[in-house]
């Protein structure tokens, strides 16, 4: 079993999750399966999966393991994708869809001229700074929870003592000439 993998995908399942009882306020008391799998929303899945796995791996394998450091790049790609390119591909997507509405009034107004409204773009792709966050505590503590549960042995001080003693010693071993 790749603990690794099921601990970030435990982590994508609560972040989604998680946005449901929003989902149901925002929709009048409804709940669509649909809303398991979509993009956008407190807090954030994509955040929540990249950063387990960091935390995971942290403290599996120490801050200065190859594999730590490939999860940690993966996750701030991760969330500064999610903030930047997704959110404002959402915000474009957005404007497109009320371009369209105008375009269709306009054609009512001119018979002559006929235009069929298009299927909606999607316009929740991405997330505010506070999502990203929200994504990233949470898969913090499930990348912790996960890694607690596989070391029973260890308790929580001991885990994040561990983790920054390994920090530490790598990086006073980097220092002495």
């Amino acid at each position: 079993m790749n603990r690794a993998l099921w601990t970030s995908l435990a982590a994508i399942g609560t972040a989604q999750a998680l946005k449901i009882p929003d989902r149901i306020r925002q929709s009048g008391g409804r709940f669509e399966w649909l809303d398991l799998f979509r993009t956008g929303g407190m807090p954030s899945s994509h955040s929540a999966g990249v950063v387990s796995l960091a935390t995971y791996i942290g403290l599996k394998k120490g801050p200065s393991s190859i594999s730590f450091s490939l999860a940690a790049v993966l996750s701030l790609i991760v969330m500064y994708d999610a903030m930047g390119i997704r959110r404002h591909a959402g915000m474009i997507a957005s404007e497109v869809n009320q371009l369209e509405d105008v375009l269709v009034k306009l054609t009512e107004q001119h018979p002559r001229h006929v235009h069929q409204k298009d299927k909606e773009l999607e316009e929740r792709l991405g997330h505010l700074p506070e999502e990203v966050l929200g994504g990233a505590a949470v898969g913090a503590a499930i990348g912790w929870l996960s890694y607690m549960m596989e070391f029973p042995k260890h308790r929580p001080g001991k885990a994040w003592a561990s983790f920054i003693r390994k920090s530490l010693y790598t990086l006073g071993s980097r220092m002495v000439p």
